[in-house]
């Protein structure tokens, strides 16, 4: 890939989107009947699976409870055929252990766990297929699968990581939302940003890659901020077709049941 530009001369990235648009997003819930919630994602082709177990009882660990709260527990791996390398260990390496630790934190900010003392809420994710933004992309099927296992949030939970394009012609950085996997190995460093949108806050944000300097923080963020925002509207469409499609059905199997 030596001498690709990540930003051709009329604006457009590899992947002929601009710098300030989204990949298509498709979603799906309730697509396994086993977990109390699920969902699909696609982003891109950046493609995840979620699960939700909970909440429940925590019979084994007690030391995993809390009396005045549920325990959020966030497992991230990834299949050994996600990418074009396969993977030795799809889950329990540091990388893996670090997605762990950042979704708990993120999830606990954002699920009413107060209403859910002594019990524990199971969060599965797992990427069948990476090409950029994999944590993004875990978070917003994660908040998929809650709503659809019913549980209470504060608000979406939305991520997006942008990241700079190189100076080209003496022009500056130019900042581009929701990246792909050649901008994430050929661009500037990665700004991963979690929010509450409706709610106006971060609950992560996470530099990857080389340095970013002081200038360029406040543009770069601002673009994954906005990508949040819009990915907020996007799962919201998708949470309203998908109750509304389970108010047909069982207005359907009602009235086949009177018959």
């Amino acid at each position: 890939m030596a001498g690709l530009q990540l930003l051709s001369e009329y604006g457009l990235r590899v992947d002929g989107r601009r710098p300030n648009e989204l990949r298509q997003i498709r979603c799906k819930m309730g697509v396994f009947s086993q977990p109390d919630g699920s969902a699909y994602l696609e982003q891109g082709n950046t493609k995840v699976l979620a699960a939700v177990y909970g909440p429940h009882e925590v019979r084994l660990n007690r030391s995993k409870t809390h009396h005045d709260r549920a325990y959020i527990n966030c497992q991230f791996s990834m299949a050994v055929f996600s990418t074009s390398e396969r993977k030795r260990r799809p889950r329990g390496d540091r990388k893996s252990q670090e997605m762990d630790m950042n979704l708990n934190q993120i999830f606990e900010s954002a699920i009413r766990t107060e209403l859910y003392p002594r019990s524990r809420i199971d969060i599965y994710l797992e990427v069948l297929q990476a090409d950029g933004s994999n944590f993004s992309a875990c978070v917003n099927a994660a908040t998929l699968a809650l709503i659809d296992a019913g549980i209470p949030l504060k608000d979406y939970v939305c991520s997006c990581t942008s990241t700079l394009a190189p100076s080209q012609g003496g022009a500056p950085p130019t900042p581009m939302v929701d990246v792909n996997h050649v901008e994430e190995t050929l661009g500037g460093p990665g700004l991963s940003m979690s929010t509450l949108p409706r709610l106006d806050s971060v609950v992560h944000l996470e530099l990857s890659g080389t340095r970013l300097h002081l200038s360029h923080i406040d543009p770069v963020a601002e673009k994954a901020a906005t990508g949040a925002a819009d990915i907020m509207a996007v799962l919201d469409k998708a949470v309203r077709g998908h109750v509304a499609q389970c108010l047909h059905a069982r207005e359907v199997s009602g009235q086949g049941a009177d018959a």
